[in-house]
């Protein structure tokens, strides 16, 4: 139960994020380099923090090292969060999830074919069905999500697929994550100077950029790192699935977003497609990659 407790609290926290970048950048209350940026720096303080305080609990007096990570992950974690905020000024709450999360997961699904998994025919299906959902959900019409929007939050969602394969192995998830977005707080400390100076925010817009960095990525990412190891790839990667639809609904409730026909059949085809690539990877061995 405190698993199931912890992970639910972890994909609330996964869907605030796409709604409170959605409130922030949706009116211009600021401007999406500075979002990213004071989202980066609260993340890292956050973070650090923590990792410092558990390293202090655990052995008050040892001097072994406090963060962990590596320049690779800071990359993909600094180019899933500006991609993130840029596409959040176009794209709607719930499509902006559906294709983020989308992502994630066919992205790292093409990553374990490119390293030598040989999937099944209701694996390929299922990537199938997903991809087919993916492009009627962008496909010209009134409703659909602007199509740069939608390519940014494609390279998010790799972005963050690539992030989660940088961390598959780590055996010290909170030092790794803070060492992570310590790296990338330089970086956000740029940003935030360049977005200043094109836009001159809100204090709602900076509110909810520390909201973001500081609780539901800081915190979120703490919380999702303590229930992981209870969970297996498959069932990590399912819940995960929520996320839309609970990002739909953060939508509706906030900002008054509609949820139109389209986006239903997309997020079905899409969540069920995945799922079943999933679901029908796990009956079946690896086949490793010859070297």
């Amino acid at each position: 139960m405190q698993i199931a407790f912890l992970t639910a609290i972890a994909m609330l926290a996964f869907a605030a994020n796409s709604v409170l970048a959605r409130l922030a950048l949706s009116d211009a209350s600021i401007d999406p380099l500075a979002y990213t940026g004071i989202r980066l720096a609260s993340g890292a303080a956050v973070l650090v923090c923590t990792a410092w305080w558990h390293a202090r609990q655990a052995s008050p007096h040892a001097g072994g090292r406090i963060l962990g990570g590596s320049w690779q992950g800071a990359f993909s974690l600094s180019l899933y969060a500006i991609t993130f905020s840029i596409a959040y000024v176009m794209v709607p709450t719930g499509p902006g999830a559906l294709i983020l999360f989308a992502f994630v997961q066919i992205g790292m699904l093409a990553w374990a074919v490119f390293k030598g998994d040989r999937p099944s025919w209701l694996e390929w299906l299922g990537m199938a069905i997903a991809f087919a959902a993916l492009v009627y959900l962008v496909s010209p019409g009134l409703v659909a999500p602007p199509l740069p929007g939608a390519v940014l939050m494609a390279v998010a969602g790799v972005a963050w697929g690539a992030y989660s394969l940088v961390g598959r192995g780590s055996t010290a998830p909170l030092a790794d994550s803070a060492g992570n977005f310590g790296r990338s707080a330089p970086a956000g400390l740029v940003l935030i100077a360049i977005g200043l100076a094109r836009l001159r925010p809100s204090w709602q817009g900076v509110a909810l950029g520390l909201a973001s960095g500081a609780i539901t990525s800081g915190l979120g990412y703490i919380i999702w790192y303590r229930a992981l190891p209870h969970l297996t790839r498959s069932r990590a990667a399912l819940v995960q699935l929520t996320v839309p639809a609970i990002a739909a609904a953060g939508g509706v409730v906030f900002m008054d977003e509609a949820i139109t026909p389209r986006l239903v059949i997309a997020t079905l085809g899409i969540t069920g497609g995945v799922a079943l690539a999933l679901l029908s990877s796990q009956k079946r061995p690896v086949t490793p990659r010859g070297t």
